[in-house]
């Protein structure tokens, strides 16, 4: 079978992965499932009340933020509400744009994570912008969000971040309006630094981007992102690396 063959056959699977993530991300949730849990009024108090841990939503605090650095809350919101104007400013040009567009479209091997709401939870659309701008994403090409080499942007995405609802994209005219069960990380190879490189940017970014949303890194099968998943991914990316380093075979000499 030839590597054009082999090529195609992983691109389908590539895709049927994805569309199955869509379709297990986009089924309708039982009545009652996906509203929001009102917060008591906890600003009067000025201190966190016992009880189960709650979505964090734009102009609230982020739980593991504030527990560490002891900012005020008004210092907080008013931090995330500069970070979200200065994306949503940027996100009517910034969908057109080449920033983040990958230099070929050629790829042989995606890696993909998920990054999932807690259940009866959904993410919103203005928690996603502050997260991702706090990650260390940029809003760019195709409405998503892109990790960029630093100071060589020119190259594209080491990976992408985008909505697990049709069409993917964030738009940030409706922004505010925008809730989705999951959003999909994307390291797309051969990516502009070597694969592990790319993954071990990848990963912490889908962490932290977890730990502000408060919300789950899943793997490609949309199961719990565990130490042994890591690892095997770790070692398919190191082969995948060796193998791009290693000089073509010379045909063989006919006598």
């Amino acid at each position: 079978m030839s590597d054009v063959t082999l090529m195609r056959i992983g691109i389908l699977i590539a895709g049927l992965i994805l569309i199955g993530a869509i379709v297990f991300f986009g089924r309708p949730r039982k009545p009652g499932q996906g509203k929001r849990v009102a917060r008591e009024d906890e600003s009067r108090a000025g201190e966190r009340k016992p009880g189960p841990r709650q979505e964090p939503t734009l102009g609230e605090q982020i739980e593991n933020e504030l527990g560490q650095s002891g900012v005020p809350g008004e210092a907080t919101t008013q931090a995330e509400l500069e970070l979200f104007d200065k994306t949503l400013e940027g996100g009517v040009n910034a969908a057109n744009s080449e920033l983040g567009r990958r230099v070929s479209e050629e790829f042989d091997k995606i890696v993909t994570l998920y990054l999932a709401a807690r259940a009866g939870q959904k993410l919103h659309g203005p928690d996603i912008v502050v997260a991702a701008e706090k990650a260390g994403l940029v809003y760019g090409h195709m409405g998503v969000f892109h990790r960029l080499v630093e100071g060589h942007p020119e190259r594209g995405p080491v990976f992408s971040v985008a909505n697990i609802m049709k069409p993917g994209s964030f738009d940030m005219a409706t922004i505010q309006s925008l809730e989705t069960p999951a959003v999909a990380f994307f390291l797309t190879l051969p990516a502009p630094v070597p694969a592990l490189d790319a993954w071990e940017t990848m990963l912490p970014t889908a962490q932290r981007m977890a730990e502000l949303l408060d919300a789950v890194v899943l793997d490609e099968q949309r199961n719990a992102l565990g130490r042994q998943r890591i690892a095997h991914l770790r070692d398919e990316l190191r082969a995948y690396d060796r193998q791009r380093e290693a000089p073509p075979l010379s045909k063989p000499t006919r006598w």
